[in-house]
């Protein structure tokens, strides 16, 4: 439906708007949506009644199509005489719900008359109040969600307050756990070091070696600089080195002290005023106490970051288990000492025998007292023969050392009657099986005699003898020894004789020398004719002393050194007159 209104006064305007608002009303448009149309077509009139001249109006109603589902009104007003085809002036539109009675709107020139007018202008007023009416109840609805929402931002700004608390509360509890969690881990640190501290001090049985660890575990991390002041160290020097005051006291009360222009506050440390040795620098001077008498005492400089009073605690209780180590370490130095010196004691020096070269060799033990049962010796007999010895008393420490001195006296005297090497050894037999039947031994013996060209020898559960001839060729003597000396058994040790011309060497020695915890005996055995088969002859002749020192350096190269060792090189020089002149007997 097209309707057209040609407006040129002011009655024409009015008619178009009275006409095109029961138009709308009458397709159904809504009350609001009809009042926005018909107030911009008012203003849009007035404009145009203002520019003057003649003008149309086109009222347009379209029926719903297939994609919409509502009709459509359009209003354009344009100049008169643009005519048809031209783009119109102004355009407004609206959705009608219906396409309404083609009537609805009265003639094309709209209502006549005042009466009509005033109709009209009463059912605007109608429209105005519906619009009012419409607009109080989205007032009152603004104001009810303006309520809520005052209401709302009252329960967020409380939220808020709320949480802000609980934020607080969880970055103080965030920063409590973070404090007691760096608390622990340092605490964690602490113990760690000082069981590693300690590990280190306690693993060494050298007190100058521990004082030489100390100040390096120390150092950075927990001190500045370390001086350590032992009272043995400072008795026997022959100067006299000025000492912090604080240090003294330390010394005198047996009690951690803390030198500084102001007091530490540190737990069981008592303070004192700046040391005048070094006024500008705080000291702590901690004893190193014993079972009875602190052993000196440390001095401490702080470190970067000064001591915390964990940390003071945790020094004091270093300097504890300093002062206990370097106290044992001192105490095993000491027996050690006196272990040495019976061990050396005990072994005689070799006798000089015209053709016939000795030497020997006895390294303690690297670990323990350094003392045990291996043991070598060489003497005479009435009739002219020179006895070698090489034996092993089972264990170690004093009582080995004891028996193992018994054990060489009786062989000594039982020699002074005469006797085979297997016959010394089966007295040896019974006499420390009667002696101590709790301890055992293993020992060689090999008798060399002027008028013989051979050597007799015999051992009881011992590592057989080695024999190198002149030509430099190496043979183990490996004949059916007799058992232990001491075990609960009968026995005839039985005597073994093997050529032995001018330039020979035979090698008696322990298993300490050969045997490998991995290995066994046997490989240790074969180095040791490999090493003595490298000599040469004239070496053998000349420097038998030398030989004995180069054919231990390949032996012991890979030792942990857990026993004894003993090497005795009974060697018939070529170049005097030999010592036998005979057959071999077998």
């Amino acid at each position: 439906m097209t309707r057209t209104w040609q407006i040129s006064t002011v009655d024409d305007a009015a008619r178009a708007r009275i006409a095109a608002a029961r138009i709308a009303a009458a397709h159904g448009v809504p009350t609001v949506e009809r009042t926005r149309l018909v107030t911009a077509l008012s203003a849009q009139l007035r404009q145009c009644l203002v520019k003057g001249g003649d003008w149309l109006l086109t009222l347009r109603t379209a029926a719903p199509t297939g994609t919409r589902c509502s009709g459509r009104l359009t209003l354009a007003i344009d100049a008169a005489a643009n005519g048809e085809g031209h783009r119109p002036s102004w355009r407004a539109s609206a959705d009608v719900p219906s396409p309404g009675p083609d009537g609805g709107g009265g003639p094309p020139g709209g209502p006549r008359g005042r009466s009509a007018f005033a109709d009209a202008l009463l059912s605007a007023d109608e429209d105005t109040s519906r619009v009012l009416d419409l607009l109080a109840e989205q007032e009152q609805l603004v104001a009810f969600h303006r309520e809520e929402l005052h209401q709302t931002n009252q329960g967020v700004l409380a939220l808020h307050a709320e949480l802000d608390a609980a934020g607080r509360v969880q970055r103080e509890l965030f920063g409590a756990e973070r404090e007691a969690r760096t608390e622990a881990e340092s605490a964690r640190r602490r113990l760690a070091f000082l069981a590693d501290a300690s590990a280190a001090l306690s693993a060494s049985l050298n007190h100058e070696e521990i004082l030489d660890r100390l100040p390096r575990l120390l150092v950075p991390d927990y001190a500045g600089s370390v001086d350590l002041w032992l009272f043995a160290d400072d008795a026997g020097a022959r100067g006299h080195t000025a000492r912090p005051a604080a240090a003294v006291a330390a010394a005198r009360t047996g009690r951690p002290q803390y030198a500084a222009d102001h007091p530490g506050g540190l737990p069981g440390v008592d303070d004192l005023p700046p040391s005048a040795l070094h006024p500008r620098e705080p000291l702590l001077c901690v004893p190193l106490p014993t079972r009875h008498t602190p052993l000196g005492v440390v001095t401490l400089t702080p470190p970067p970051e000064r001591w915390s009073a964990d940390d003071v605690v945790m020094l004091v209780e270093l300097a504890r288990r300093a002062g206990t180590a370097i106290d044992h370490a001192q105490r095993f130095e000491h027996n050690r000492d006196i272990a040495e010196t019976l061990q050396r004691a005990l072994l005689t020096d070799l006798p000089k025998t015209p053709g016939l070269g000795l030497a020997a060799r006895y390294l303690p033990a690297t670990h323990g007292l350094n003392i045990g049962g291996d043991w070598y010796d060489a003497f005479r007999q009435p009739d002219g023969g020179l006895v070698a010895v090489m034996g092993d008393v089972t264990g170690h420490g004093l009582h080995a050392a004891v028996m193992m001195s018994q054990l060489r006296t009786a062989l000594r005297a039982y020699a002074v009657d005469g006797g085979t090497p297997g016959r010394l050894l089966t007295r040896l037999h019974v006499f420390l099986h009667h002696l101590q039947p709790d301890l055992y031994a293993t020992a060689v013996i090999a008798r060399f005699h002027p008028d013989e060209t051979t050597v007799t020898w015999a051992a009881a559960g011992h590592p057989p003898p080695v024999l190198r001839t002149p030509e430099g060729e190496v043979r183990v003597l490996d004949a059916k020894p007799g058992a232990m000396l001491g075990i609960p058994l009968d026995q005839e040790i039985r005597d073994h004789t093997a050529r032995l011309p001018p330039g020979s060497t035979l090698a008696l020695y322990t298993d300490g020398l050969v045997e490998r915890r991995t290995q066994g005996i046997d490989p240790g055995i074969r180095r040791l004719a490999e090493a003595l088969s490298g000599e040469r002859a004239a070496d053998l002749d000349h420097d038998l002393e030398g030989a004995a020192d180069r054919i231990l350096r390949p032996m012991l190269r890979d030792s942990q050194r857990d026993d004894d060792v003993c090497l005795l090189l009974c060697h018939t020089d070529h170049r005097t007159a030999p010592l036998i002149s005979g057959q071999a007997s077998a």
